[in-house]
């Protein structure tokens, strides 16, 4: 489970750092190819990064999916419980199992639909040509207007990141119900900065702040001092 996990993370990271490392060349080229420099305007001219905006796009669709299922795992969804958390331990307990059924039931159904959806734009004539299958014919699918990727392969984002939100909700279900804990997110927390470092820095900067101001109000005690003898 923590290599999944751990997948999870290294590919939403990967996503969303190779999108920005995109964009960021995409407008570095546009703007580099608009300044007269001799040879190297010809040459940045020749590269077309038309494309650019198009990868950008689907990735950001797969983070924005797989995204979604790591915001279950850890309890990062925005969510209105203010009424839920008045009511009493049962009749709460009772809210989050449906709530948690419900969201599970919700993202299994789009990831059932959602792979139908894919197998007849295309997915199917991939998988009998792999097989040795294809007669002939079946619909080849469309592609992508400048990557010319076939769209079921882009469209596949909906019912795999579909089945894994469903999953994390089945997985959080689950343990709700052994222990009656729900994940929470603490945004104060940063991952990877060790706790106790942090804290010890922060007890410096505020007994640092502390001195400052102790020292600011003495000067001033002493300039009134000076002012009420004078």
């Amino acid at each position: 489970m923590k290599f999944l996990n751990h997948l999870e993370e290294w590919f939403v990271s990967f996503l969303m750092a190779g999108a920005v490392l995109v964009i960021f060349v995409a407008v570095v080229h546009r703007y580099a190819a608009g300044l007269p420099i001799p040879v190297v305007q010809d040459w940045l001219l020749t590269i077309n990064l038309g494309w650019a905006q198009e990868l950008c796009i689907i990735m950001f669709v797969w983070m924005a999916k797989f995204g979604a299922a790591y915001g279950v795992r850890t309890g990062i969804h925005v969510g209105v419980d203010v009424l839920v958390n008045k009511l009493n331990v049962r009749t709460r307990a009772k809210f989050i199992i449906f709530a948690l059924s419900a969201g599970a039931f919700f993202t299994g159904l789009v990831a059932v639909l959602g792979f139908d959806f894919i197998w007849h734009n295309g997915m199917h004539y991939a998988v009998y040509n792999i097989l040795g299958l294809n007669d002939g014919s079946l619909f080849e699918g469309p592609v992508t207007p400048d990557l010319e990727w076939p769209t079921w392969a882009v469209y596949s984002a909906v019912p795999l990141g579909s089945t894994l939100m469903c999953f994390r909700f089945l997985q959080v279900l689950v343990r709700f119900i052994r222990t009656g804990e729900l994940p929470h997110h603490d945004h104060s927390h940063v991952e990877g900065v060790d706790e106790t470092i942090l804290s010890h820095t922060l007890d410096e900067e505020t007994e640092a702040s502390e001195g400052e101001g102790t020292a600011v109000v003495k000067t001033t005690h002493g300039e009134d001092a000076k002012e009420a003898k004078a």
